[in-house]
């Protein structure tokens, strides 16, 4: 079970373009978002569509799958973990991030 502890698996459509960050070494980042829909009926009987959005980063490799073939709107299956983490914005206030560290990435849809 302790392959279950933290591990997120996720197909959506891709919000926006990703942005791609190199640092020295030849590193590759790349941070995007990702939309997920679920359709249910309420009580009423009316059908309900509600998306959630999602903060993903990619490191290495996968970074650079993403920058040639990842594009908005493209349609992707992912699995990684949940991490938090804390920063100061420039007015020196604290924030919290909740993102996606992805480690397997599958290109859904239409090329």
């Amino acid at each position: 079970m302790n392959a279950l502890r933290n591990k997120v698996q996720l197909i959506g459509h891709l919000g926006n373009e990703p942005e791609i960050k190199n640092f020295d070494g030849g590193k590759k980042l790349a941070n995007f978002t990702l939309a997920t829909n679920e359709t249910y009926k309420n009580d009423k009987g009316e059908k309900v569509e509600e998306t959630q959005w999602h903060r993903l980063v990619a490191w290495g490799k996968t970074a650079e799958i993403i920058e040639k073939y990842v594009t908005k709107g493209k349609e992707i299956a992912i699995e990684g973990k949940l991490t938090h983490r804390t920063y100061e914005d420039k007015n020196g206030e604290k924030r919290y991030v909740t993102e996606v560290v992805v480690s397997d990435l599958l290109l859904l849809g239409k090329p």
